[in-house]
Formats: C-alpha cells, structure tokens, sequence
C-alpha cells in the first residue's frame, strides 16, 4: 500500500521537484512581501464611508421621480374657435363678393377633420380687422364666426346706408385656414448606442393656433425627449436684446463678487427672465408651479431640449480608465456602476477552478480573487473634492454601503495587499502545474 503510494506521487512529482517547487513559493511569497515592503507601494488615502457625513451623500433619488401629466404639457382648447390675426376666413356676398349669377367658391383643406370652406378668401389683417368692399374695417380678433358674419351683416344692411338689401342679403363667412405660430424647437439627443452623445437636430414647426403648446411641439418633432436628453425643456422667449441685458447682468454680477472664486465658477446662476423650464419628472415632494401660459407657445419661441452629455462617471485603477453614461430615470450606487464599466465583483465559485482562466471583467489574467477596495473621488463646491473608500465585500452585503453615484464621480478600484500576494501565489501554482504537466509528458 506504502509503496503504491509511493510510486504514485513519484509519477505525479519527484521528491526533489516537490522541494523545489516548496523551495520557490516560499521564495516568492517571501519576494512579493519584501518587494512591495522595500518599494512602499503608493497607497490612496479615502475616508470610509461609513465616516462621510450623512449630508455629502444624501442626493435627490431620482427612482422616487413620476412623470409629469402630459394634460400639464398642452393648453385647454376653447369650446368655440376664437378669430385672430393670421386666420384666412372665406366670405361670400351677394351682389359684392361673388356676381349673382355665380356659385360661390368651394375650399376643400388638406386637413379632411374639417369641413369645405366657402367663399373668397379674406385674411384677418395684423390689427385684427377684415378689409371688404365698401365699408370700413371691421374688428373681428377674438370672436367667433357666427359672431363675424353678425358683424357683417349689420355693416352691409345697416338703415340709412344699405348696401344689401336686409330681406335679400346672402352673406356666408367660414374659416378656409387657421392661423399658425411658428417656433424653432432644437433636440441635443444623440440617440447613439455609444452612451450619452450630443448630436443636435433643429425643426422649425408651423403650429395651429390652440395647439401651440409644448405637447404639439413635441410630438412634431419626434415625441417625447429620450434617455440620452434631460428630463425638462427650455422655452427662451423674447428678443436679441434681452439675451444681451442678461449676459450684461451676469457680468455685473461677477464683478461684484470677484474676490469669491467660488461665485462665477461653482454657484449656479439664475435662469434668464425670459427663460421658462419646464420639467417632465419631478419629485412628488415638491411637484412643479408652472402654469398652463408657461406651455403656450408663441411666435418665434425657441424650444430647447438638453442633452445629458456631461451627467457620466469615470473609472480607473484595475477596472482600466473609461466614461460611462449615468441613467437618467434610475439610481445608480457603487455596485452597479461597477457592473455598469465591466469590472470583477466578487469570485464566481471557489477560485480553483477558475485557475488559469481570464478574467472576463478587469482583462486580467489568472487573478482568482478579485478586488475589493473602491475609491469615490467626488468633485464638491468651490474646487474641494473628498475621497470615499468602500469595501465591496462589506456593500455586497450592506446596502448602507453603497454610495450613490452622481456626475462626474471618479471611481478607482484596487486591489488589497492581501489580494495581491494570493494573486500571486495562485499565478505560481498554475505555473508548477503546467511545468509537471510537461515533465510527466516527457518534454
């Protein structure tokens, strides 16, 4: 039995190979310690984050977010189509617009939803007033076509200066065309797979009046914003010269304040007064106090949807360098963000079976344990930064743990001194089982 055993060991590792081979992983291991003793391996100084104080990490949920009605985005229609200027009314009289003996002109629109207009066409003038033969002007901005077409029969069949005789006036007015609002709407969305982009597509949108609200605007230019486009829209209102006196004021304002950094390089400046923001997901906490004139849109507005382009975290250190897109409906913590980049989290079985095997998720090769050491270097206020440390064994199991990751955070993952002695040991036992392998095969 003895020398069964004995000849069975001499197959698999001569007595004097398993010396050596005892002899060279002490030696390593005792070589990998002084090394990195004698060195001083640079270190990252990180306060846990069990020490950072609660209110460096309270951030805004956004998975507590619900989107916005989108009956908030579009204005109330009115019961009664009200006349303006721009609208193109048709308007038949007989014996002034129209011979007798002809029938009156017949429209049919482009829009089947509405009726054959009939008539001459006659637009409503930029001061709200229709031009007809001999009589004067007659305002009609704001009322309706059953009111209009009062209006001008009282004008053609007035006593003391009829032009049509009241007992056979034939006086019809319908609307051929409604008025439109043009405004310029531009989308930043990249809509790449490539993560968070910054294309930029620009429409100019002719909307019909009692339509020219963002909701309409929207749905003409591609509906609603995507994953890759903030979660708001921009109205700018007004003319050059009030984007003139804001950028004037602005300026003031650093002036004033030049001896304080942090003013015109952190502190977030107001919007202009002639910028209107409306938000398509808001906390339930603090829903938003826009009012239905705020999604009316008039001529020439200039609708504006952001991209998320600079809403990205980075990585470094064992996960390799890269930028990753933050989601924008969803919270993010250290954990998935890791996940996010490709990086290892935790081992998948015992190690021993993976020896030899890549890792998939740093691009190393035959590290049986993975890293467990993250830093979080986070960009504050004025220029400061604080860098948190987090055991990703510890967040595996402790939700408490995992720090919530916001823009522009910064995230390096490491190994411990610990990891990278086994490392190192287990890359040598994969190297003595190939060497034996060799030598029993009679290499």
């Amino acid at each position: 039995m003895t020398d069964r055993l004995r000849n069975t060991h001499s197959n698999s590792l001569p007595g004097a190979a398993a010396c050596r081979a005892a002899g060279r992983l002490t030696i390593l291991h005792l070589s990998v310690v002084c090394f990195m003793a004698a060195t001083g391996c640079q270190t990252i100084e990180g306060v846990p984050v069990s020490r950072v104080p609660a209110e460096l990490l309270r951030t805004d949920l956004k998975s507590k977010y619900e989107d916005i009605s989108l009956l908030r985005l579009r204005q109330d229609p009115p019961k009664t189509y009200l006349l303006g200027p721009g609208d193109v009314l048709g308007i038949y009289i007989k014996g002034v617009l129209g011979n007798e003996a002809e029938l009156p002109p017949v429209h049919y629109p482009e829009d089947s939803n509405r009726p054959p207009a009939i008539g001459y066409p006659v637009p409503i003038r930029e001061d709200g007033s229709l031009a007809l033969p001999f009589i004067a002007p007659i305002r009609v901005d704001g009322i309706s076509l059953v009111e209009a077409t009062e209006l001008v029969r009282s004008a053609y069949t007035r006593q003391g200066s009829e032009i049509v005789r009241p007992d056979r006036d034939q006086i019809i007015i319908t609307l051929i065309r409604k008025r439109a609002i043009r405004v310029l709407v531009i989308r930043e969305e990249g809509g790449g797979k490539e993560g968070v982009t910054k294309r930029g597509t620009g429409h100019v949108v002719d909307l019909p009046a009692y339509e020219n609200d963002v909701l309409r605007a929207l749905s003409e230019t591609g509906g609603m914003p995507g994953t890759d486009a903030k979660n708001e829209v921009l109205i700018y209102r007004g003319l050059y010269s009030d984007a003139v006196n804001y950028d004037q004021l602005v300026n003031n304002l650093c002036q004033d304040n030049c001896q304080d950094p942090c003013f015109c390089n952190e502190a977030p400046l107001p919007d202009p007064p002639n910028v209107t923001r409306i938000p398509l997901r808001y906390n339930p906490a603090n829903p938003p106090v826009f009012t239905q004139q705020d999604v009316i849109l008039g001529e020439g507005d200039i609708v504006i949807i952001r991209s998320r382009d600079t809403e990205t975290f980075y990585t470094a250190g064992a996960m390799g360098g890269g930028e990753f897109p933050l989601p924008r409906d969803k919270d993010l913590d250290i954990i998935g963000a890791i996940a996010i980049a490709g990086g290892p989290l935790g081992n998948s079985g015992t190690g021993v079976g993976s020896i030899g095997q890549p890792n998939r998720g740093s691009g190393r090769n035959s590290t049986n344990c993975q890293p467990s050491q993250a830093f979080i270097v986070r960009e504050m206020p004025c220029g400061n930064s604080i860098t948190m440390k987090v055991d990703l064994n510890r967040a595996l199991q402790n939700r408490g743990e995992r720090v919530m990751i916001q823009p522009g955070d910064v995230i390096v993952l490491r190994y411990t001194l610990t990891e990278e002695i086994s490392n190192a040991l287990l890359n040598l036992v994969q190297f003595n089982f190939l060497l034996n392998g060799l030598q029993g095969g009679g290499f």
